[in-house]
């Protein structure tokens, strides 16, 4: 099961990563102003606005058949991509890229839907440290991967990499285990949902989602110029925060999943919520006591590792490292208990519904906080910031109400397979 979870959740970083960090590199190489690739943004909609849609995917068809019909659009997409110059910013391009997002945003849905189904309740915590442990692994390849591919191959082969991938998953996903939903279920969709959502204290668990992440989202932006007012450099975000920084948040996200499972849902939101927020103090004390900017130039890994001695790098890499680290142990309970809540025959249109909300936070928090650090410094917002986290913790009375307990072991099964 947890292979299959590996998979998907890959195959769905994939097009996330191709469309926000190869492709502004590529437009950026063909000459776009910034203004062009601010446009870009407007490509992120169909993540947004999937909820839409999302009932189509349970409505119609099975799980995994949207899943490889949204890879191969992909790939047509991706090689659609190659012959395009982009130069003259042609309207073909724009056309290909939004049925990229749009491809990719179903593919979301189906994914989050099938995987609920696949997982059984009281695995979700492991499931969901190999989900983010591959959705990062992914935006590591297209990311960096793709990215180093250009110089050697140029753009076009990339993209044509990029579409033979897509096709391979394709033919991996279409033997992955179906998922049976009734159709009866299926069809029968809306009054599931308007039950769902007017439950008991469904004001407190939407509010929950809205604000459990709230504090990584509004510090989140302010990171990497902190870095480079601190004398860092853009090097040293590639090779540090961006790199190693990843592989420790897929360590806290597995180490996160195996806790979650371990204590439960409900004792792991509250204590890996902590951590999450208490790493956000570890970069507010970092600005606090301000050390003197470093004197030496960092250009690779091993010259980073050195120059740790420094007090401006060695306080602001541990920070880092223990805020993601705590972001992957926060991620992996959080994911958990989405995952948890939803109903398996409807969980497209739920887990759509729960992801626009936290989306919501994320995209308030990050356009405000460029704004909030200017007026209050970096060290009183990055504290700030810690302190954001205790609305969502709060309500914890409220939305471990919804938490379906794991079922009850077939003792009769049990002591059959005994004898």
């Amino acid at each position: 099961m947890l292979g299959w979870v590996a998979v998907l959740y890959f195959a769905e970083g994939l097009p996330f990563g191709v469309v926000k960090e190869v492709v502004p590199v590529y437009l950026k190489v063909a000459g776009w102003s910034l203004t062009d690739l601010g446009l870009l943004s407007l490509l992120g909609l169909p993540w947004t606005l999937k909820v839409l849609w999302s009932p189509l995917v349970d409505r119609f068809g099975d799980r995994r058949t949207w899943i490889v019909g949204c890879l191969l659009a992909l790939a047509v997409g991706c090689a659609a991509l190659a012959p395009i110059d982009p130069a003259g910013r042609p309207l073909a391009l724009w056309l290909v890229l939004i049925g990229v997002t749009i491809a990719s945003a179903t593919q979301d849905v189906a994914i989050d839907a099938y995987t609920i189904g696949l997982v059984a309740r009281g695995e979700e915590g492991e499931a969901n440290g190999v989900r983010v442990s591959a959705y990062r692994v992914a935006l590591i390849a297209s990311g960096g991967g793709l990215v180093l591919l250009a110089p050697w191959l140029g753009w076009p082969p990339v993209f044509l990499a990029a579409a033979a991938l897509f096709a391979a998953l394709a033919v991996v996903v279409r033997a992955a285990p179906r998922i049976v939903v009734p159709s009866a279920a299926r069809r029968a969709w809306r009054e599931p949902m308007r039950r769902w959502l007017l439950r008991a204290g469904a004001p407190a668990v939407f509010a929950f989602v809205l604000l459990f992440k709230l504090g990584d989202a509004a510090m989140g932006p302010m990171v990497k110029p902190f870095w480079l007012d601190r004398g860092l450099t853009v090097v040293e975000i590639g090779l540090v925060s961006s790199s190693v920084g990843v592989l420790a948040t897929i360590a806290g996200a597995l180490v996160g999943g195996w806790l979650t499972d371990r204590w439960g849902i409900a004792r792991a939101l509250l204590l890996l919520g902590l951590a999450q927020a208490l790493s956000n103090l570890g970069y507010a004390g970092v600005a606090w006591l301000d050390p003197p900017p470093p004197t030496t130039t960092v250009a690779t890994l091993g010259e980073a590792l050195r120059a740790i001695v420094e007090p401006a790098r060695g306080l602001i890499y541990t920070a880092s490292m223990l805020e993601s680290f705590s972001s992957g142990l926060g991620s992996a309970a959080f994911m958990a208990y989405l995952m948890n809540i939803c109903d398996k025959e409807h969980a497209a249109v739920q887990y759509a519904a729960l992801s626009a909300v936290f989306a919501l936070s994320r995209d308030v928090a990050g356009a405000i906080s460029g704004w909030a650090t200017t007026q209050l410094g970096y060290a009183t917002y990055f504290a700030l910031t810690f302190l954001l986290a205790f609305p969502a913790l709060a309500l914890l009375p409220w939305v471990r109400t919804w938490i379906r307990p794991p079922p009850e072991p077939d003792l009769a099964a049990s002591g059959a397979a005994a004898t």
